[in-house]
């Protein structure tokens, strides 16, 4: 009987690659099931075979561990070399765009928030 190994629901692509290969140089069998047209199905990864779940689960623990620590190191350099976006990144690439996004936002927080406040 199949047993759910990995929800993919907001996975990134490289990530479930990553995912894919491991287990297939593993020689874990498994099959994927996707989110469908309107997205309310499950999207995961199913192992064929129940007596392959605990190995798979070590090497998916290990294999999760190893990337977060990857992902953190990559995030500090990128902070550290100024590599990283912010809002003032944002505001200098396009102001125009900028100033028109948070002029919508106020639009949108003023008339939301008119009814609650003219009492």
């Amino acid at each position: 009987m199949s047993k759910l190994l990995f929800k993919m629901r907001n996975v990134l692509d490289d990530e479930a690659q990553e995912v894919r290969e491991l287990l297939e140089d593993n020689k874990i069998e498994y099959f994927e099931t996707f989110a469908g047209n309107w997205g309310v199905s499950l999207p995961a990864i199913w192992l064929k075979n129940d007596d392959q779940h605990d190995m798979a689960r070590d090497l998916l623990d290990k294999y999760q561990a190893e990337r977060a620590v990857r992902i953190k190191e990559e995030y500090e350099l990128g902070r550290q070399r100024g590599e990283m976006k912010t809002i003032w990144h944002t505001f200098l690439e396009n102001p125009i765009k900028f100033i028109a996004y948070m002029g919508l936002v106020g639009l949108v927080l003023y008339f939301s928030l008119k009814f609650f406040l003219s009492f």
